[in-house]
Protein backbone atom coordinates (compact mmCIF):
# COMPACT_ATOMS: atom_id res chain seq x y z
CA UNK A 1 0.00 0.00 0.00
CA UNK A 2 1.61 3.67 -0.65
CA UNK A 3 1.97 5.62 2.39
CA UNK A 4 -0.53 9.32 1.97
CA UNK A 5 1.26 12.08 1.64
CA UNK A 6 -1.09 15.53 2.72
CA UNK A 7 0.07 18.70 2.64
CA UNK A 8 -0.48 21.41 5.07
CA UNK A 9 -0.80 24.97 4.84
CA UNK A 10 -1.30 27.39 7.99
CA UNK A 11 0.14 27.83 12.07
CA UNK A 12 2.46 25.23 11.94
CA UNK A 13 1.63 25.13 16.16
CA UNK A 14 -1.68 22.97 14.77
CA UNK A 15 -0.47 20.10 12.58
CA UNK A 16 -2.50 17.16 12.57
CA UNK A 17 -0.50 14.49 14.92
CA UNK A 18 0.84 11.20 13.82
CA UNK A 19 2.86 12.53 10.64
CA UNK A 20 6.18 12.37 9.73
CA UNK A 21 7.72 15.91 8.33
CA UNK A 22 9.32 15.60 4.64
CA UNK A 23 9.75 19.17 4.53
CA UNK A 24 8.29 22.48 3.63
CA UNK A 25 8.46 26.40 3.79
CA UNK A 26 8.12 28.53 6.38
CA UNK A 27 7.04 32.17 6.14
CA UNK A 28 7.77 34.77 9.46
CA UNK A 29 11.19 35.58 9.98
CA UNK A 30 14.29 33.69 10.76
CA UNK A 31 12.81 32.24 13.49
CA UNK A 32 10.09 31.48 11.65
CA UNK A 33 10.43 27.52 12.02
CA UNK A 34 12.60 25.71 15.01
CA UNK A 35 11.47 22.17 14.85
CA UNK A 36 13.26 19.29 12.63
CA UNK A 37 13.60 18.62 9.15
CA UNK A 38 14.36 20.20 6.09
CA UNK A 39 12.14 23.61 6.44
CA UNK A 40 13.22 26.67 4.80
CA UNK A 41 12.59 29.84 7.05
CA UNK A 42 11.81 32.35 4.42
CA UNK A 43 11.76 36.02 6.36
CA UNK A 44 8.63 37.98 5.23
CA UNK A 45 5.75 38.86 6.97
CA UNK A 46 2.46 36.76 7.45
CA UNK A 47 -0.30 39.16 6.85
CA UNK A 48 -3.48 37.04 7.84
CA UNK A 49 -3.53 37.60 11.44
CA UNK A 50 -0.54 34.82 12.40
CA UNK A 51 2.65 35.67 13.50
CA UNK A 52 4.01 32.63 11.55
CA UNK A 53 2.11 30.13 9.15
CA UNK A 54 4.06 27.17 7.30
CA UNK A 55 3.94 25.21 3.72
CA UNK A 56 4.52 22.00 4.98
CA UNK A 57 4.55 18.11 3.40
CA UNK A 58 3.77 15.06 5.54
CA UNK A 59 3.89 11.54 5.27
CA UNK A 60 2.86 8.42 6.61
CA UNK A 61 6.26 6.63 5.65
CA UNK A 62 8.95 6.25 7.09
CA UNK A 63 11.71 9.41 6.50
CA UNK A 64 15.24 9.41 5.99
CA UNK A 65 17.48 12.66 6.46
CA UNK A 66 20.42 13.86 5.33
CA UNK A 67 22.66 16.24 3.56
CA UNK A 68 24.53 16.91 0.58
CA UNK A 69 26.80 19.40 0.02
CA UNK A 70 24.69 22.40 0.90
CA UNK A 71 21.30 20.71 0.51
CA UNK A 72 19.49 19.68 3.53
CA UNK A 73 16.95 16.71 2.71
CA UNK A 74 14.62 14.41 3.90
CA UNK A 75 13.56 11.44 1.91
CA UNK A 76 10.78 8.39 1.30
CA UNK A 77 10.51 5.83 -1.29
CA UNK A 78 8.90 8.22 -3.36
CA UNK A 79 9.58 11.69 -2.68
CA UNK A 80 12.60 13.81 -1.65
CA UNK A 81 12.27 17.26 -0.09
CA UNK A 82 15.84 19.51 0.00
CA UNK A 83 16.57 22.98 0.79
CA UNK A 84 19.79 24.88 0.56
CA UNK A 85 20.65 28.96 1.62
CA UNK A 86 23.54 30.25 -0.57
CA UNK A 87 25.17 33.41 0.53
CA UNK A 88 26.05 35.46 -2.62
CA UNK A 89 28.82 37.28 -1.29
CA UNK A 90 30.47 34.20 -0.80
CA UNK A 91 30.32 33.64 -4.94
CA UNK A 92 32.06 37.03 -5.75
CA UNK A 93 28.96 38.92 -4.99
CA UNK A 94 27.36 37.68 -8.06
CA UNK A 95 23.60 36.19 -8.10
CA UNK A 96 24.33 34.47 -11.68
CA UNK A 97 26.49 32.30 -10.00
CA UNK A 98 24.77 31.79 -7.07
CA UNK A 99 21.80 30.46 -8.45
CA UNK A 100 23.68 28.07 -10.88
CA UNK A 101 25.25 26.66 -8.23
CA UNK A 102 22.87 25.93 -5.61
CA UNK A 103 20.60 24.53 -8.64
CA UNK A 104 23.77 22.44 -9.49
CA UNK A 105 24.09 21.41 -5.90
CA UNK A 106 19.88 20.52 -5.95
CA UNK A 107 19.95 18.33 -9.06
CA UNK A 108 23.78 16.44 -7.82
CA UNK A 109 21.58 16.01 -4.91
CA UNK A 110 18.65 14.75 -7.11
CA UNK A 111 20.90 12.44 -8.74
CA UNK A 112 23.06 10.77 -6.29
CA UNK A 113 19.80 9.84 -3.86
CA UNK A 114 17.56 8.53 -7.54
CA UNK A 115 15.03 11.11 -7.31
CA UNK A 116 14.80 11.96 -11.73
CA UNK A 117 12.24 14.41 -11.42
CA UNK A 118 12.10 17.93 -9.95
CA UNK A 119 8.32 18.73 -10.01
CA UNK A 120 8.27 21.76 -7.78
CA UNK A 121 10.65 24.64 -6.67
CA UNK A 122 9.91 27.66 -4.39
CA UNK A 123 12.86 30.52 -4.98
CA UNK A 124 13.11 33.18 -2.82
CA UNK A 125 16.17 36.09 -3.36
CA UNK A 126 16.99 39.40 -2.00
CA UNK A 127 16.02 42.68 -3.49
CA UNK A 128 14.61 40.75 -6.49
CA UNK A 129 13.45 43.74 -8.64
CA UNK A 130 16.76 45.81 -7.78
CA UNK A 131 19.39 46.27 -10.61
CA UNK A 132 22.90 44.59 -10.44
CA UNK A 133 25.30 46.32 -12.95
CA UNK A 134 22.76 47.61 -15.19
CA UNK A 135 20.49 44.10 -15.13
CA UNK A 136 17.54 43.24 -12.69
CA UNK A 137 18.54 40.64 -10.21
CA UNK A 138 15.44 38.37 -11.15
CA UNK A 139 17.00 38.33 -14.91
CA UNK A 140 20.06 36.93 -13.48
CA UNK A 141 18.76 34.60 -11.40
CA UNK A 142 16.67 33.48 -14.68
CA UNK A 143 20.37 33.15 -16.16
CA UNK A 144 21.64 31.23 -13.49
CA UNK A 145 19.30 28.93 -13.10
CA UNK A 146 19.03 28.08 -17.02
CA UNK A 147 22.74 27.64 -16.85
CA UNK A 148 22.44 24.87 -14.35
CA UNK A 149 19.57 23.33 -16.53
CA UNK A 150 21.74 23.12 -19.30
CA UNK A 151 25.32 22.00 -17.22
CA UNK A 152 23.01 19.39 -15.41
CA UNK A 153 21.34 18.52 -19.13
CA UNK A 154 18.08 18.79 -18.37
CA UNK A 155 15.43 20.32 -20.27
CA UNK A 156 14.66 24.10 -20.76
CA UNK A 157 11.57 23.68 -22.06
CA UNK A 158 8.07 21.63 -21.80
CA UNK A 159 9.44 19.35 -19.00
CA UNK A 160 10.28 21.55 -16.70
CA UNK A 161 8.95 21.68 -12.57
CA UNK A 162 6.52 23.79 -11.80
CA UNK A 163 8.03 27.27 -9.69
CA UNK A 164 7.74 30.26 -7.71
CA UNK A 165 10.35 33.41 -7.16
CA UNK A 166 9.72 35.64 -4.92
CA UNK A 167 11.79 38.84 -3.40
CA UNK A 168 12.74 39.21 0.14
CA UNK A 169 13.78 42.33 2.20
CA UNK A 170 17.36 40.63 2.42
CA UNK A 171 19.74 37.97 3.63
CA UNK A 172 20.55 35.02 1.20
CA UNK A 173 19.32 33.22 -1.69
CA UNK A 174 16.94 30.32 -0.40
CA UNK A 175 15.18 27.47 -2.57
CA UNK A 176 13.17 24.65 -1.51
CA UNK A 177 12.19 21.85 -3.57
CA UNK A 178 10.68 18.33 -4.47
CA UNK A 179 11.67 15.61 -6.09
CA UNK A 180 10.29 12.19 -6.79
CA UNK A 181 10.90 8.93 -8.24
CA UNK A 182 7.56 9.87 -10.41
CA UNK A 183 7.03 11.70 -13.56
CA UNK A 184 5.34 15.04 -13.65
CA UNK A 185 3.01 16.11 -16.11
CA UNK A 186 3.47 19.99 -16.71
CA UNK A 187 0.55 21.97 -17.45
CA UNK A 188 0.47 25.58 -19.62
CA UNK A 189 -1.93 28.19 -19.44
CA UNK A 190 -3.71 29.18 -22.65
CA UNK A 191 -4.35 32.75 -21.75
CA UNK A 192 -0.03 33.15 -21.47
CA UNK A 193 3.33 32.31 -23.24
CA UNK A 194 5.03 29.93 -21.90
CA UNK A 195 7.59 31.38 -19.53
CA UNK A 196 10.36 29.40 -21.07
CA UNK A 197 9.29 30.61 -24.25
CA UNK A 198 9.27 34.97 -23.06
CA UNK A 199 10.53 37.18 -25.85
CA UNK A 200 14.04 38.88 -25.07
CA UNK A 201 12.64 41.65 -23.72
CA UNK A 202 12.48 39.66 -20.55
CA UNK A 203 16.03 38.72 -20.32
CA UNK A 204 18.54 37.01 -22.17
CA UNK A 205 17.69 33.48 -20.85
CA UNK A 206 13.95 33.23 -19.68
CA UNK A 207 12.62 32.00 -16.84
CA UNK A 208 12.93 27.86 -16.56
CA UNK A 209 9.21 26.49 -15.25
CA UNK A 210 5.83 25.34 -15.85
CA UNK A 211 2.41 27.12 -15.54
CA UNK A 212 1.40 23.98 -13.55
CA UNK A 213 2.02 20.34 -13.17
CA UNK A 214 0.06 16.99 -12.30
CA UNK A 215 1.86 14.91 -10.33
CA UNK A 216 1.31 11.29 -8.53
CA UNK A 217 1.92 11.72 -4.43
CA UNK A 218 1.05 9.32 -2.24
CA UNK A 219 -0.97 7.32 -4.29
CA UNK A 220 -3.18 10.60 -5.57
CA UNK A 221 -3.37 12.64 -7.98
CA UNK A 222 -1.91 15.94 -6.91
CA UNK A 223 -1.86 19.45 -8.78
CA UNK A 224 1.18 21.59 -8.13
CA UNK A 225 0.32 25.20 -9.33
CA UNK A 226 2.89 27.80 -9.56
CA UNK A 227 3.32 31.44 -8.83
CA UNK A 228 0.63 33.02 -10.67
CA UNK A 229 0.37 36.88 -11.39
CA UNK A 230 -1.42 39.43 -13.59
CA UNK A 231 -0.04 38.21 -17.11
CA UNK A 232 -1.51 37.47 -20.53
CA UNK A 233 0.77 36.93 -23.15
CA UNK A 234 3.69 37.49 -21.66
CA UNK A 235 2.67 41.06 -21.12
CA UNK A 236 1.62 42.51 -17.43
CA UNK A 237 -2.13 44.08 -16.76
CA UNK A 238 -3.29 46.26 -14.98
CA UNK A 239 -0.09 48.55 -13.83
CA UNK A 240 -1.31 50.06 -10.41
CA UNK A 241 -4.57 48.37 -9.42
CA UNK A 242 -3.92 45.67 -7.18
CA UNK A 243 -7.77 44.64 -7.37
CA UNK A 244 -7.44 44.53 -11.19
CA UNK A 245 -4.69 42.30 -10.86
CA UNK A 246 -5.99 40.23 -8.54
CA UNK A 247 -8.86 39.41 -10.83
CA UNK A 248 -6.60 38.41 -13.60
CA UNK A 249 -4.70 36.33 -11.47
CA UNK A 250 -8.03 34.62 -10.67
CA UNK A 251 -8.90 34.19 -14.36
CA UNK A 252 -5.14 32.48 -14.68
CA UNK A 253 -5.24 30.16 -12.20
CA UNK A 254 -8.70 29.49 -13.22
CA UNK A 255 -7.81 28.50 -16.91
CA UNK A 256 -4.64 26.36 -15.68
CA UNK A 257 -6.77 24.58 -13.37
CA UNK A 258 -8.99 24.17 -16.50
CA UNK A 259 -6.41 23.09 -18.41
CA UNK A 260 -4.70 20.68 -15.72
CA UNK A 261 -8.46 19.25 -15.79
CA UNK A 262 -9.26 18.43 -19.63
CA UNK A 263 -5.62 16.02 -19.34
CA UNK A 264 -6.86 12.64 -20.49
CA UNK A 265 -7.32 10.01 -16.96
CA UNK A 266 -6.85 13.34 -14.64
CA UNK A 267 -8.57 14.13 -11.33
CA UNK A 268 -10.79 17.16 -11.40
CA UNK A 269 -9.23 20.01 -9.37
CA UNK A 270 -11.90 22.72 -7.99
CA UNK A 271 -10.68 25.70 -7.27
CA UNK A 272 -12.57 25.71 -3.59
CA UNK A 273 -10.57 22.48 -2.84
CA UNK A 274 -7.14 23.66 -3.68
CA UNK A 275 -4.85 25.66 -0.90
CA UNK A 276 -3.39 29.23 -2.17
CA UNK A 277 -0.34 31.18 -0.61
CA UNK A 278 -0.92 34.72 -1.63
CA UNK A 279 2.46 37.35 -2.03
CA UNK A 280 1.37 40.78 -1.68
CA UNK A 281 4.05 43.82 -2.35
CA UNK A 282 2.29 46.19 -0.14
CA UNK A 283 0.52 44.95 3.04
CA UNK A 284 -2.25 47.47 2.65
CA UNK A 285 -3.73 45.59 0.04
CA UNK A 286 -4.06 42.38 1.83
CA UNK A 287 -7.25 42.69 3.09
CA UNK A 288 -8.70 43.64 0.02
CA UNK A 289 -7.20 40.30 -2.07
CA UNK A 290 -7.72 38.32 0.47
CA UNK A 291 -11.35 39.12 0.70
CA UNK A 292 -11.83 38.85 -3.52
CA UNK A 293 -9.86 35.62 -3.06
CA UNK A 294 -12.74 34.20 -0.83
CA UNK A 295 -15.39 35.14 -2.47
CA UNK A 296 -13.87 33.71 -5.83
CA UNK A 297 -12.92 30.32 -4.24
CA UNK A 298 -15.34 29.91 -1.14
CA UNK A 299 -14.60 30.81 2.45
CA UNK A 300 -13.34 27.19 3.61
CA UNK A 301 -9.85 27.58 1.08
CA UNK A 302 -6.81 27.27 2.70
CA UNK A 303 -4.75 30.78 2.64
CA UNK A 304 -1.61 32.03 3.54
CA UNK A 305 -0.71 35.81 2.82
CA UNK A 306 2.54 37.46 3.01
CA UNK A 307 4.19 40.28 2.07
CA UNK A 308 6.85 40.01 -0.66
CA UNK A 309 8.30 41.41 -4.10
CA UNK A 310 6.88 40.27 -7.68
CA UNK A 311 9.20 39.06 -10.22
CA UNK A 312 8.42 42.24 -11.92
CA UNK A 313 8.15 45.30 -10.34
CA UNK A 314 5.10 46.34 -11.73
CA UNK A 315 3.24 43.49 -10.76
CA UNK A 316 1.22 44.06 -7.30
CA UNK A 317 0.26 40.10 -6.18
CA UNK A 318 0.89 36.97 -7.31
CA UNK A 319 -0.84 33.42 -6.07
CA UNK A 320 0.36 29.86 -6.34
CA UNK A 321 -1.82 26.91 -4.93
CA UNK A 322 -1.48 23.01 -4.35
CA UNK A 323 -4.29 20.53 -4.33
CA UNK A 324 -5.09 16.43 -3.83
CA UNK A 325 -3.48 16.31 -1.42
CA UNK A 326 -5.97 17.59 1.69
CA UNK A 327 -5.82 15.70 4.76
CA UNK A 328 -9.47 14.86 4.65
CA UNK A 329 -9.69 13.18 1.05
CA UNK A 330 -9.49 9.83 0.73
CA UNK A 331 -6.82 8.64 -1.66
Amino acid sequence: MTARVIHWLGAHDALPPGRNLLGGVAYGGGDAWGGPGPVLPVDVPVLDGEAAAASLWLTDAPVRTGDYGPVRFARTDELIFGVLRIDEANMGDTLEAATRDAYTALFQTLDACGYPTLMRAWNYLPHINREDGGVERYRRFNAGRQAAFSASRRPLAGKVPAACALGTGGGELSIAFLGSVNPFVPVENPRQVSAYHYPPEYGERSPTFSRAGLARIGGRDALLVSGTAAIVGHRSLHSGDVMAQADETLANLAAVVEAANAYPGARRHAMDALDYTVYVRHAADAPAVLARLRAAVGAGARVVCVQADVCRAELLVEIEAMGGLDAKETP
